[in-house]
């Protein structure tokens, strides 16, 4: 007796050809996200520090993105883009306009530093981390094809030892393509910073700020590594301010009223130079300060590479009513800025009535 045979009826043909097109469709789209199946999956490694790591989409999570990636990223980008501040600086062809006025009435300048900084910046993210967040100081539809070395530079790798992955998704990246327009417009130098950081659920995780002419880099991680410190001591008699040179009357006025006639008032451009002048920088440009104080409207990329760098060192970034500022969305901070470091920051914030 032969044996029998499996014979489908005419419909359950036609079941078996849809899940045998449900499963090629769904292989289909996964190769189209870069998320294959495991058993399709290459084995990347382990990479060692300081070297080199490859881009492989069939072997990591496209949703996941190591923070040391970000930071060595962000470095590169700042660099970048303070190449192109430098070289508009030297050449002299700034073409300054303005983009409108501050919300104080003075005049908001952009210049071809601002723009050729913003394009290498913004281009090096968009085209290395497409699926992340980005916000930069400069709107241009023009951005320049640049793509982040992959390299974890030594520097970094053997200070922040192990991978520190987070979802794309939580993340927005804070570009200011030229801290300080003003005084670069100026030729005042020393103030100019290219500044980059990045944001996890609206925490600053990430800082690095940038001096395109004394070419100094300061980085850091908040609970990874940073390449700078703050100072040993700080004083608080008498304390010492700094403020905005473009408000320091109301700088000054806002600091007395808090901290006393005797207090030190250091009127400086930009805001990620203020930051610097609470740190022990090595060079002879910044004179150093106890606090940072700004009295009105600011906005975020402004602050954020700051702010990280800040809490990397156990300091603080708040707003004068003390709160912690979000990093996630808008870009407007309405309430001004108190930045410490090594003092009491409640104290500090206590003394002002604004």
């Amino acid at each position: 007796m032969a044996p029998m045979g499996l014979r489908l009826s005419p419909l359950g043909v036609v079941v078996f050809c849809l899940l045998g097109l449900g499963v090629l469709y769904h292989l289909y789209s996964g190769f189209l996200a870069g998320k294959l199946p495991i058993f399709m999956q290459e084995d990347s490694g382990d990479s060692a520090a300081g070297s080199v790591w490859l881009s492989n989409p069939k072997s990591r999570s496209s949703s996941m993105v190591d923070l040391r990636q970000l930071l060595a990223a962000s470095v590169e980008a700042a660099v970048l883009g303070g190449d192109e501040v430098r070289r508009v600086r030297e050449q002299n062809t700034l073409d300054e306009k303005s983009k409108g006025k501050t919300k104080e009435g003075a005049p908001e300048l952009y210049t071809l530093g601002d723009l050729a900084s913003h394009r290498k910046m913004t281009g090096l993210f968009k085209h290395s981390f497409p699926n992340i967040k980005v916000i930069s100081e400069e709107h241009d539809d023009k951005i320049d094809n640049v793509v982040w070395s992959s390299t974890i530079p030594k520097e970094i790798s053997s200070k922040i030892l192990d991978p520190k992955e987070v979802l794309e998704e939580s993340i927005t990246v804070w570009i200011d393509p030229l801290d300080a327009t003003q005084e670069y417009t100026e030729n005042l130098r020393q103030y100019v910073t290219t500044m980059v950081c990045v944001a996890v659920e609206g925490k600053p995780v990430i800082g690095v700020i940038h001096k395109p002419f004394s070419k100094y880099t300061a980085w850091a991680m908040v609970d990874g590594g940073s390449n700078i410190i703050a100072r040993s001591s700080y004083s608080e008699n008498p304390l010492k301010v700094t403020v905005s040179r473009s408000h320091e009357g109301e700088g000054r006025k806002v600091t007395q009223q808090a901290f006393g006639n005797s207090t030190v008032i250091i009127a400086a451009g930009g805001a990620g130079y203020k930051v610097l002048s609470l740190l022990d920088v090595p060079d002879d440009e910044h004179t150093k300060a106890d606090v940072y104080l700004h009295t009105s409207f600011i906005k975020k990329w402004d602050i954020c590479a700051g702010s990280a760098i800040l809490r990397t060192l156990g300091g603080h970034m708040t707003t004068l009513k003390g709160e912690e500022i979000d990093y996630s969305s808008s870009p407007s901070n309405y309430d001004g800025i108190l930045a410490s470091v090594k003092l009491d920051h409640k104290a500090l914030i206590e003394k002002i009535h604004i």
